[in-house]
């Protein structure tokens, strides 16, 4: 049999016998590796170990240490769930269990609800065919064969499946011990190999394939883990995630509230409309100084507008739209970008004008699925940070790197230190020929390398092939937080197609119509989800300058309500938010009270402060109290609740040496 050549990691190439699997290639290295391995990579794809190669390749063999490992343990902890659920619970269907972010799920369809008390036995059944560390084998079956097993079996969602696969494509069917399923693979070599670090979290309502048309099933998650520790790890990861859960922290805060009337759209109390408006108010001041105008469009344009844009042919169904008497059809807009286009085109353009750079706090529609809907986090009907950058091709490079270097500001005033900047490349559906293409993802390669060089360490970057918008590629700007949470926020994305679709353009150097380039640009995104994220970034606990009330001045004694009278006034004078609570309680219940809503500083005042014109200062979070005039008090406070873009335009400017 003639060999092939296998070119591994660090770059060594050796010959081995066509058709070595990647179990054999372990074995070959060293027996220790071979205990140790779960997969091998090929090419760059992860494949099963029990695969032959048959071609000259790049190889690393895989260990359940290794990243790609964690994909597999929670996929083979998904089928071994599936398994166990239907030894405990017989004629019970399973039909799709992929692998998500923390873990996996399953859907099943079941007559009888599972309850949570079940994830307990579950569990336990899953450890005993994990102990029977039977091995995952594969086989490829034909259309009509899995089809008939199936229906043998009364799988009538697999029958489905198996419809659904293209014709051509092999039908892989994957074993452990007397179970198998349906499954593109890979898997580990064995279900011993899964490990006992995972746990079943909770159980759901599912549409089969998400349509609502269709059954509901009953969805089980997991999560599963390389360690114990790792598992540990999270699951306390999630118990203060739910401490700080946006929602609970809202009503405590009293900053918010949902109701049925309007699903996905926000009752903003007055705390939260002043954390809202802050918001806005910090980043209008950047945007200004970075040089954006700010518009406002219309809520609400003629259907046809959306036709050409064209928002209504890949985006109407999430569009909410209205008919009036005269049968004209509006849609309430879903984006800004067409109308910023509108205002572009108001007036004639030169490319001495460029960029332009038009901003906009717009309020945007989207129909999001009820069951989608998730706090302040998933909406209907939220604002954005939106804008919109019209430039020629040369200057694309030079905009990117400003935005970046706003974001990476913006972020930084708000405590985000870790940042992972992605690069989403051309899909496979888009506009534009490719020329353009390259040389826009050449320009925000370069762009890429540069965030990364300049990033200290603390600015990571990858690339997602193939995830770029239909129209240009795209920056994201992932977030992460006090917990270890990562959040997908900003955006940076270029548009080679709205302008020329909607007829923009400005007058070149040679007097001849130009296409501008168009940047659209979030940094916020959607500054509801932002205020959620903050909320439970900080755990409700805002840093003075953002906190709704900064201040609440407590009596102790009814004597000293003039005087708490007089410290509002002032505190107000000095541009502070401030409440009084002169109420006939405890001062101890008073605390209590305003920590539990997050208040950052509490000034208690009595009858000796009063006398002396002096305040005693609690903080959130500490037991200890500090006594000072009143006057020195509102200075310290004034100075630390200046929002950071303001603080660094109030520091000395140094003279040279």
């Amino acid at each position: 049999m003639a060999d092939i050549t296998l070119t591994f990691p660090d770059g060594a190439a050796r010959s081995y016998p066509k058709g070595i699997t990647g179990a054999q290639l372990a074995e070959a290295i060293s027996k220790s590796l071979a205990k140790k391995a779960v997969a091998i990579v090929r090419d760059g794809e992860l494949s099963d170990l029990s695969d032959p190669i048959n071609e000259d390749t790049q190889v690393r063999i895989v260990t359940r240490t290794d990243p790609e490992a964690l994909e597999l343990i929670r996929h083979d902890a998904a089928h071994v769930m599936a398994e166990a659920v239907q030894e405990l619970y017989p004629g019970t269907q399973v039909t799709i269990g992929p692998v998500i972010a923390n873990g996996f799920y399953y859907d099943f369809a079941k007559n009888e609800p599972f309850h949570p008390e079940d994830l307990a036995a579950i569990e336990a059944k899953m450890h005993e065919i994990i102990a029977r560390n039977a091995p995952f084998t594969k086989e490829i079956w034909s259309r009509d064969k899995a089809k008939s097993y199936f229906d043998g079996k009364g799988e009538s969602y697999k029958v489905e499946l198996v419809d659904a696969i293209p014709e051509g494509q092999d039908l892989k069917i994957y074993r452990q011990g007397d179970w198998l399923d349906l499954c593109r693979g890979p898997h580990m070599a064995s279900t011993g190999q899964i490990g006992k670090s995972f746990k079943l979290m909770k159980i759901a309502g599912a549409y089969w394939r998400g349509d609502s048309n269709n059954p509901m099933l009953q969805r089980i998650y997991g999560t599963a883990w390389a360690s114990d520790k790792e598992l540990a790890d999270y699951l306390s990861m999630l118990e203060e995630a739910e401490k700080r859960d946006h929602r609970r922290l809202g009503r405590e805060m009293d900053l918010f509230h949902f109701q049925e009337e309007a699903p996905g759209s926000v009752f903003w109390h007055a705390k939260g409309w002043t954390l809202f408006q802050t918001l806005i108010s910090y980043m209008r001041r950047r945007q200004a100084d970075a040089g954006y105008v700010e518009v406002n469009s219309p809520d609400m344009m003629e259907k046809h507008f959306w036709e050409l844009s064209g928002h209504w042919e890949n985006y109407g169904e999430n569009m909410f739209t209205t008919t009036l008497p005269d049968e004209r059809v509006f849609c309430c807009k879903p984006m800004n970008c067409p109308g910023h286009v509108q205002i572009f085109k108001h007036g004639l353009k030169s490319y001495r004008d460029l960029p332009v750079k038009i901003a906009e706090f717009g309020k945007v529609h989207r129909y999001e699925p009820s069951g989608a809907l998730h706090g302040l986090m998933r909406v209907r009907h939220f604002t954005q940070d939106d804008a919109h950058i019209f430039i020629s091709e040369d200057q694309l490079e030079d905009e990117c790197l400003k935005i970046n270097e706003l974001m990476l500001s913006i972020y930084e005033d708000f405590g985000f230190q870790e940042i992972v900047v992605k690069l989403s490349t051309r899909p496979e559906k888009r506009v534009g020929d490719d020329a353009l293409w390259d040389r826009a993802e050449a320009v925000m390669s370069k762009v890429l390398e540069r965030i990364e060089r300049e990033g200290a360490g603390r600015i990571k970057t990858s690339i997602n092939p193939g995830e770029g918008a239909f129209y240009g590629p795209k920056f994201e700007y992932v977030l992460r937080d006090a917990i270890g949470r990562d959040w997908q926020c900003g955006t940076t994305q270029v548009d080679f197609n709205l302008a020329s679709r909607l007829g923009a353009f400005y007058i070149d150097a040679n007097s001849e119509k130009k296409t501008p380039v168009m940047i659209h640009r979030a940094m916020f995104g959607s500054l509801e989800r932002f205020t959620g994220i903050l909320i439970e970034n900080y755990a409700g606990h805002f840093p003075l300058w953002l906190a709704p009330v900064q201040v609440v001045v407590a009596t102790i004694v009814s004597e000293a309500d003039d005087y708490a009278r007089e410290v509002v006034a002032e505190l107000q004078s000095a541009g502070l938010r401030v409440e009084i609570d002169t109420r006939n309680e405890k001062i101890n219940l008073k605390v209590r009270e305003h920590s539990l809503q997050k208040i950052p500083v509490i000034l208690v005042v009595g009858k000796r402060e009063a006398e002396e014109a002096k305040v005693s200062i609690r903080r959130l979070g500490s037991q200890a109290q500090q006594v000072m005039p009143l006057s020195e008090a509102i200075g310290v406070l004034t100075r630390e609740a200046v929002a950071p873009d303001q603080r660094r335009e109030l520091a000395p400017v140094k003279e040279p040496a």
